[in-house]
Order: C-alpha cells, then sequence, then structure tokens
C-alpha cells in the first residue's frame, strides 16, 4: 500500500496561510479524484480543496479550526497501489499529464501542470 500526503496548496492571490472550516471526509473514507475533502477559509473567501487522487482517507492530519501555512501537510491517502511512501509532489512528467506507468494522458486539477499553449516571447529588437 503507498501512502500519499496531500499538502495544502497555494489558495493564490499571495495568500499564505488557512483555517480548516470543515471536513468532508473521514478516516477510512473512499474518495475518487477531484472529490471534495475539505473547506477552507481564507483571508479573502471559503474555498473547497478537492483531492488529486483516488484511495481511500487514512489519516487528517490538522484540526477544524487549526491556521496553517501553505505546504502543510493536511491528510494522508492509501491509495491501494503497492511500494513504499509516495512523495506528496508529483513528478515532473506527472505535472504534464504524462502518468509515470506506460506514458498515458490523465487529468490534472485545474491551475496544476504547465500552461496549455505556452509560448515564449521573441526578444525585444534594440533601437537604433
Amino acid at each position: 500500500m503507498a501512502i500519499r500526503t496531500f499538502n495544502l496548496p497555494d489558495p493564490g492571490e499571495g495568500l499564505v496561510e488557512a483555517e480548516i472550516v470543515e471536513w468532508k471526509v473521514a478516516p477510512g473514507d473512499t474518495v475518487k479524484v477531484n472529490d471534495m475533502v475539505l473547506e477552507i477559509e481564507t483571508a479573502k473567501s471559503l474555498v473547497e480543496l478537492p483531492i488529486p487522487w483516488a484511495g481511500t482517507v487514512k489519516e487528517l492530519l490538522v484540526e477544524v479550526g487549526q491556521t496553517i501555512d501553505v505546504g502543510t501537510p493536511i491528510i494522508s491517502i492509501d491509495d491501494g497501489k503497492g511500494g513504499d511512501e509516495a512523495p506528496a509532489a508529483p513528478a515532473a512528467g506527472a505535472a504534464s499529464g504524462e502518468s509515470a506507468s506506460g506514458g498515458a494522458s490523465e487529468a490534472i486539477l485545474v491551475g496544476y501542470g504547465a500552461k496549455a499553449g505556452a509560448t515564449a516571447r521573441r526578444p525585444r529588437k534594440g533601437s537604433s
């Protein structure tokens, strides 16, 4: 069994912390990719966070009411796959949608991964 740990993602707009308002899952619950697992409150809004993996909730690592920094581990998931503990962040190939097993494309959470259609700008021409 591989245990994956999900860290509090950056909620954007320069915010560096959030308060845990409500857990929508409990240890032992089964979750699918992009299921909403908790609600956080930032200085600007209430946000529901989806989980990036499917599996069984192993442990809730923070309590309701706690204010935590971005990057703090918040939940661990048993993905049901063999192997040792998996890294919290996806590998470089996974960020582009490529699966570690076989190279097939898989869904990525909105806001994660490489920007589609991003191109480099040409350098400015010097003035004469």
